[in-house]
């Protein structure tokens, strides 16, 4: 790195594999061009199912958010691309660091206002936030620890790598997104326990079976919720909560040394911990959009819970009461 005209790193790189080594760039390898071929095309996939189900149940919030961070994430194994063909590409490392750094903020925040919606829908009571506090204190957050990356980032960009406060912003954001998703997490637990605790202590009695209708079902066990759909809502919603707050931890490790660190020149530890984990995330979340556990009867009218009494096909649609039948999905 002594040559006085060959930049290996910055807006003004001028390096390529024919003049310099490969232990000159960031990375000190070429990233693999299977891996990232093979991220955008799940990418692509689960965001064409995201926006098929969003359609279907009209969550249309859930959905544009995981849209957007599957968006991200496209262009920033795109990124990588670029990398393999010219490690020493700044475009194509920036494009790689933003994207893939930030596209998690949007997942979060589709599941904040999801959890919000489980919480009012199901007993406030229980809850130790209001429901709108959840996503107004939790995207809040998102969106700072968003703005530290994104500042950090701009700052490696014009400086060329060498501003001494890029990597610190960028680590304090990825600090913060663990702490307020760790918070977060505790909370939603505490709820999910407090609720399922307090639903198991109802007495199966209260039920009134003298009114019941026609299938065989009381108007109590219709306003209920279906336990089962809604316990694999929760799991699934959980599972993919303690992905991403995984692939933070592992995020923060790795910037901590800096651009330089040796986890950054570790693709399989990359891969595995950042493409694998946040691909089964949004898997996940396939199983946890709103649609998924929430009706709403009529137009404009808060979203309900599906109930005990409601029978559905296998992707959640109603095929109960010709009232029921007629209600418009989760407008979320």
């Amino acid at each position: 790195m002594d040559h006085p005209t060959l930049i290996p790193f910055g807006p003004k790189s001028n390096c390529n594999l024919d003049v310099c080594p490969l232990e000159w760039t960031i990375f000190k390898y070429r990233p693999s061009m299977a891996a990232s071929i093979s991220f955008i095309a799940l990418y692509s996939l689960l965001m064409c199912f995201h926006i098929y189900l969003g359609f279907r149940w009209r969550s249309w919030w859930f959905t544009i958010c995981v849209a957007l961070g599957c968006v991200e994430e496209i262009l920033g194994y795109a990124g990588r691309i670029i990398l393999y063909h010219n490690p020493f590409n700044f475009a194509g490392f920036m494009l790689q660091i933003v994207c893939i750094g930030s596209a998690p903020v949007f997942y979060t925040a589709a599941i904040y206002v999801t959890i919000s919606m489980v919480v009012e829908s199901l007993d406030v009571s229980l809850s130790r936030l209001p429901p709108k506090m959840y996503y107004a204190i939790f995207i809040s957050c998102d969106v700072i620890a968003l703005v530290f990356q994104a500042v950090g980032g701009v700052l490696s960009t014009t400086s060329s790598g060498q501003s001494t406060i890029a990597v610190p912003l960028s680590l304090a954001g990825l600090i913060f997104q663990v702490v307020i998703t760790f918070i977060f997490s505790v909370l939603f637990a505490d709820y999910l326990i407090r609720y399922f605790r307090a639903h198991k202590r109802q007495s199966p009695s209260s039920v009134n079976t003298n009114n019941s209708n026609e299938n065989g079902s009381s108007p109590a066990a219709r306003d209920r919720p279906d336990l089962k759909r809604l316990k694999i809502f929760t799991g699934f919603m959980a599972a993919a909560i303690l992905l991403i707050l995984a692939r933070c931890i592992y995020r923060v490790e790795e910037l901590r040394e800096g651009y330089t660190g040796k986890m950054m020149t570790n693709e399989p530890l990359f891969i595995a911990l950042e493409g694998v984990l946040i691909v089964l995330a949004v898997s996940c979340l396939l199983v946890g959009n709103p649609g998924f556990v929430f009706i709403a009867p009529e137009k404009g009218l808060k979203a309900t819970l599906r109930g005990n009494g409601q029978q559905t096909d296998g992707a959640g649609v109603e095929t109960g009461s010709s009232s029921d039948a007629s209600a418009e999905k989760v407008q979320v």
